[in-house]
């Protein structure tokens, strides 16, 4: 049973994203050489390390993510408990923000009411494809995460800029951006052109309310029609949404590292492409299947398809009446 980090301590276990990744993995991870191919077709999320970094820099941030840590095994021992009613679905107002410079980069009002479709069904338990979970994993499924996201309003902004980085300059009108839209009420999420390898990125709940608070997704795997394989069904938006509730990479960004959830199984890395299940991985000495399906590691969009019960708690602990995105639940 994984135990739960929380606290400053918790920081040093932070690492780059893990790209090992074999049907029977030990604690050693091998070395591996990626072709230009391999990794135009590898998901490539660097929210973990962004917030390292932004962590590592502001005292003050520290203090909200230790806070926001506390907070979250609170509330999970006060559900085992039974101290917590469900209080209804949170309904998040989204203001997508899309910045273009081509006609293609500019996603029509279908597609994006396309991947709020898409994120309403992964995040009530209703996606089409929430059958294929393992009979292994059933017992640990979300079911509805009682989260919900309702488009508020389209922002639209042409500009000469090709392509973007992790800087956040998409988010500051003063640096060709959109400048977020009330971010402590609304959830923003920035769609951009070419970001390189980089599928998108996300803030976590300690950044609620900032000016950079949101999502960033590349034009390319926003939504699902039009959308580049394999990541064309809108999982990218569903992992980075993610992020910005509170979920760690499932492997916890270490070799058997912690996602501070004690019911995803600990794996030795992330995992791509569309692996057969059953993987298996070895950590402390233990073999046994691991749970690549989950929205939290990087396979292709095809091939994750749930999130488990203890993610659930860490989501509705961020999204709680006393939790740090409180203020999404006032519109």
């Amino acid at each position: 049973m994984k135990k739960l980090l929380f606290g400053i301590l918790a920081l040093g276990f932070m690492s780059a994203c893990n790209s090992d990744n074999v049907s029977n993995q030990g604690e050693e991870t091998a070395n591996k050489f990626a072709t230009a191919s391999d990794l135009a077709n590898r998901r490539s999320c660097p929210s973990e390390e962004i917030r390292k970094q932004t962590l590592q820099n502001n005292p003050e941030l520290r203090q909200k993510y230790a806070a926001i840590e506390a907070n979250t095994e609170r509330f999970a021992n006060a559900i085992k408990m039974g101290k917590v009613l469900a209080d209804g679905t949170v309904e998040i107002p989204v203001v997508v923000n899309v910045l273009y410079n081509t006609s293609a980069q500019n996603v029509s009002d279908a597609r994006i009411a396309e991947q709020i479709a898409v994120l309403n069904a992964d995040y009530g338990g209703t996606n089409s494809d929430v059958n294929k979970i393992p009979t292994e994993f059933q017992s640990v499924k979300s079911g509805d995460v009682k989260v919900r996201f309702r488009l508020a309003n389209t922002v639209r902004k042409s500009t000469t800029k090709t392509s973007w980085s992790t800087n956040d300059a998409m988010k500051k009108a003063s640096s060709g951006g959109i400048d977020a839209t009330n971010p402590t009420n609304y959830f923003n999420i920035w769609v951009v052109g070419s970001m390189g390898q980089v599928l998108g990125y996300a803030t976590f709940p300690e950044s609620a309310g900032l000016w950079n608070d949101g999502v960033v997704i590349a034009a390319p795997y926003f939504g699902k029609t039009g959308a580049s394989s394999p990541f064309n069904l809108g999982r990218t938006a569903t992992h980075e949404v993610g992020h910005y509730l509170n979920l760690r990479h499932i492997w916890g960004d270490a070799n058997c590292g912690n996602d501070q959830v004690a019911d995803t199984p600990t794996q030795t890395g992330a995992n791509y492409n569309k692996p057969t299940y059953p993987v298996y991985n070895t950590c402390s000495g233990v073999s046994r299947s691991i749970m690549f399906m989950n929205y939290m590691d990087y396979v292709d969009d095809a091939a994750m398809f749930m999130f488990s019960a203890g993610q659930k708690t860490r989501m509705q602990a961020v999204v709680s009446s006393s939790g740090p995105r409180a203020g999404l639940r006032v519109l």
